[in-house]
């Protein structure tokens, strides 16, 4: 049974009157992924992230807002993200503080990885979501990245902008509300989530005008992240998700990242009952679906995103699992989608 991945309530923060301005009660669609408005009182309280995850996608169709994740990102305040944001505020730049953003995340959800990549002149800001089979991700992914760009605004300049923003799924069929979020046209169907911006503004140096709050901020993290250690399992698929697009995903990397050997490392999932080769089958299995069903990316890119060096490679692999070709599985769905 897969281990139930949490977040802070405080990632529904501005829901209910959202909901309630665009004519509808927040309630029913609350009750339907099995949430009470209860439990959104106390923004510290730990919710399922998959029934956040489907609360957004149903809200979003029942009340056609497409941008309805923009729209509720809008809404925050950097205090939203709790003690976590003392210390962000404190740090000497936006680098250093994306860093320790990245390092206390579990904190504030289980679901997201944050990973910060120099190329250059440039930074790239990647961000995606453990994926929850059946579960379409794009309200989810469009709010963490609405909330990450907002954030960057506070640290950098209330007129930043990134050069570019990316999302894996489908474009929305008004890009207007994008633009107006962000401040360019960000760009779908890219091969993943995330941010462009340049080094330089991330460099550029903070006052901290509180440091005191921020030490005692960072001791509470610092115990709570103790607390809060994930399993060897759970490590593996974050580290299978992160390293498949470069192609570089095998138990000797991950091993490698996970500061064991390889030989451990298989001692370790084999006390799970479980084999590098049938986590890597399952991860696979789950980001596939995600591509084929929330995005037009081409079959040889989807297949290079889940780490196949050749075409044929991920046809195989894809027949064996689904018991048909892409393709013909693409066709299906597509049928399935316009007869619903």
């Amino acid at each position: 049974m897969q281990h139930v991945r949490l977040v802070r309530s405080a990632s529904l923060n501005g829901y209910m009157e959202l909901v309630e301005s665009l004519g509808r009660d927040p309630r029913v669609f609350l009750r339907e992924v099995g949430l009470s408005a209860r439990l959104l009182e106390n923004p510290e309280t730990l919710i399922p992230s998959h029934a956040v995850r489907e609360l957004l996608e149903i809200t979003a169709q029942a009340t056609g807002a497409e941008d309805f994740a923009l729209r509720l990102a809008a809404r925050r305040t950097f205090s939203n993200l709790g003690p976590i944001s003392l210390v962000l505020k404190e740090e000497p730049t936006p680098r250093q503080a994306l860093n320790t953003l990245c390092r206390y995340l579990k904190l504030l959800s289980a679901a997201l990885v944050t990973r910060v990549e120099d190329a250059g002149e440039a930074v790239i800001i990647r961000e995606d979501l453990l994926p929850s089979p059946g579960l379409s991700t794009r309200q989810a992914m469009e709010l963490a990245m609405g909330v990450t760009f907002r954030m960057l605004r506070e640290l950098i300049g209330p007129r930043w902008h990134p050069q570019q923003v990316c999302f894996t799924h489908r474009p929305p069929a008004d890009m207007s509300p994008y633009r107006a979020f962000f401040g360019r046209n960000p760009m779908f169907n890219q091969p993943f989530n995330g941010m462009v911006c340049t080094a330089a503004d991330l460099e550029i140096p903070r006052t901290p005008d509180n440091p005191g709050a921020a030490r005692f901020a960072r001791d509470y993290l610092e115990s709570a992240l103790q607390r809060r250690e994930i399993g060897v399992r759970d490590a593996c698929r974050e580290l299978i998700q992160a390293l498949l697009p470069g192609g570089r995903c095998t138990a000797q990397q991950v091993a490698l990242h996970l500061g064991v050997d390889r030989r451990t490392l298989h001692r370790y999932l084999d006390a799970d009952g479980l084999s590098f080769s049938t986590l890597l089958d399952e991860v696979r299995s789950e980001l596939v679906m995600r591509h084929l069903q929330e995005s037009d990316l081409p079959i040889g890119e989807v297949g290079g995103l889940l780490g196949f060096s050749a075409q044929s490679s991920f046809s195989h692999w894809f027949h064996r699992v689904y018991g048909c070709s892409v393709s013909n599985w693409r066709k299906q769905s597509a049928s399935s989608e316009s007869i619903a």
